[in-house]
């Protein structure tokens, strides 16, 4: 396909010289029903990190950190709110990076695309690793290594044979977790009232809020440092804004999971972590030593409540492979289309899978998990850390992309803005300040490894944004020497 000279239309993909643009027929196919969408996008907020990470963030700012998930969790609606409002626009498998792209230049669009794709890769890793860790102490007869390889088989597989699959594989890993986590409220609340038939526990009730050292018991400053703890398990909540373009009605999905994402974080994150707070005091040593969601069923009385909740752990790492697989693959796919990774990635299959964006993203995997297992101190922790910020990086690059994106939309197509930002433009640049500050403020933070994990990611942003700079410019010099391709070079709109 050739660029023509016309301006791409908000609608559509965007479009570089060459014929790089992301045709209407893509090559994916809409094998996502509305119930997969739907369950995505409750799943997506869902993360393992949420099981295991949140007894750290108790610890650290008691009580308090239900104001750290409060304040991330406003963050994630308003970034989700913005990415809605560009991908209800434009619906499209490169979600924010494509969106990048048209707003800031193709050197944005690659590097938040190349960067959130090894994001994902090395989570494959720490995930296969996890779930292996968990299937090993069930069948000790199979070694670790052994259950990481078969779990990312099995998921390869699962995801090379048609999205579908993968969306019906997921939409059973997320209900498994949501009503998991809708039963644990229930009864953790019922219980937190004295209402548990059969349950008379002398350390639930409303008093552990306050009592232990008050609400703030290490001082309002730990709110920042949960803040820190928390900020990671939120990352997945975009994953169905990219998901959305293989389903049967893109810009439907895309405004029902950004008007969802609020009862969703209030739920399953504020609501679950408030009930275990009030069913145990937080300086319990139960919660440090067994996680605070064991801690809170042991302290109901609930048999096997650790290994319950290993089966709840298991299916989460499960969702966050499945779904990580999927989403740097369709990445790698968005940046095929683009030039900005190999033609290959951008080649489906008659069932319109990205064969080899898959393989790929899944050989990194394998390569990563073998780094854990070999040098797990050195290589494998580089990658973790360096990977660590990027969330921050999507969420402060949707912000820039929206601030540019809402004047190109109201210019070309401005019945496509069927989700609008709050308050544009100021809460926007109220969340990039929000971010930027975050950042900034894990630079102090040396007992959490904030400050490698921040200085790391950056020296690794840094890399692929001095590459994507490099590219647009000798891509820029090969079209003024080209005859006949200034006048298509003017196509692109910001």
């Amino acid at each position: 396909m050739t660029s023509q000279p016309t301006q791409t239309k908000a609608g559509n993909g965007p479009e570089r010289p060459g014929g790089h643009g992301t045709p209407p027929d893509s090559g994916l196919q809409a094998g996502l029903k509305n119930r997969h969408l739907s369950m995505i996008a409750i799943g997506g907020v869902i993360g393992a990190g949420l099981f295991v990470g949140s007894s750290s963030g108790i610890a650290t700012a008691g009580p308090g950190i239900l104001l750290s998930y409060a304040l991330v969790g406003t963050l994630v609606v308003l970034v989700m709110r913005m990415l809605g409002e560009m991908s209800a626009a434009n619906p499209t498998s490169g979600s924010f990076s494509a969106h990048a792209d048209r707003a800031l230049g193709p050197w944005a669009g690659f590097s938040i695309g190349w960067l959130y794709w090894f994001f994902w890769v090395v989570v494959l890793a720490v995930e296969a690793t996890a779930g292996a860790a968990i299937l090993e102490g069930w069948i000790p007869a199979v070694p670790q290594w052994g259950w990481a390889l078969i779990v990312m088989v099995v998921l390869t597989a699962t995801n090379l044979v048609s999205v579908g699959s993968y969306g019906e594989f997921e939409f059973w890993f997320a209900g498994i977790k949501v009503v998991a986590i809708a039963a644990f409220i229930v009864v953790g609340g019922l219980a937190v009232f004295g209402v548990l038939p059969g349950v008379d526990s002398d350390q639930a009730g409303l008093a552990n809020l306050t009592d232990h050292g008050g609400f703030l018991p290490n001082g309002a400053g730990a709110i920042l440092t949960g803040i820190l703890l928390v900020v990671f398990s939120f990352m997945g909540s975009e994953i169905a804004t990219l998901a959305a373009g293989e389903s049967e009605d893109p810009q439907r999905a895309v405004t029902k999971a950004t008007n969802s994402i609020i009862w969703r974080i209030g739920v399953f994150y504020l609501g679950s972590i408030f009930v275990v707070i009030c069913l145990l005091p937080w300086d319990s040593k139960s919660i440090a030593e067994d996680g605070s969601y064991v801690a809170a069923l042991d302290s109901l009385g609930i048999a096997h409540a650790g290994q319950i909740m290993n089966f709840i752990v298991l299916t989460s790492v499960l969702s966050c492979l499945n779904s990580g697989l999927y989403t740097a693959s369709r990445m790698a796919f968005s940046l095929g289309q683009r030039g900005d990774a190999p033609k290959a990635f951008a080649r489906t299959t008659s069932r319109g899978v990205p064969q080899t964006a898959i393989i790929a993203s899944v050989v990194f995997g394998f390569v990563a998990v073998f780094f854990n297992y070999k040098f797990p101190d050195s290589v494998f922790l580089f990658l973790v850390n360096s990977s660590g910020a990027v969330a921050l990086f999507v969420w402060l690059v949707i912000c820039f992309s929206q601030l540019r994106m809402r004047k190109i939309i109201q210019a070309e197509a401005p019945e496509k803005l069927v989700v609008r930002m709050w308050l544009y433009p100021y809460l926007t640049w109220a969340s990039a300040a929000l971010i930027v500050f975050v950042l900034g403020y894990m630079l102090t933070d040396t007992e959490h490894n904030g400050r490698t994990t921040v200085l790391l990611s950056l020296l690794v942003a840094g890399v692929v944004v001095a590459i994507a700079v490099v590219r647009q410019r000798a891509a820029g010099r090969r079209a003024v020497d080209a005859p006949g391709t200034a006048d298509r070079d003017e196509v692109r709109v910001g």
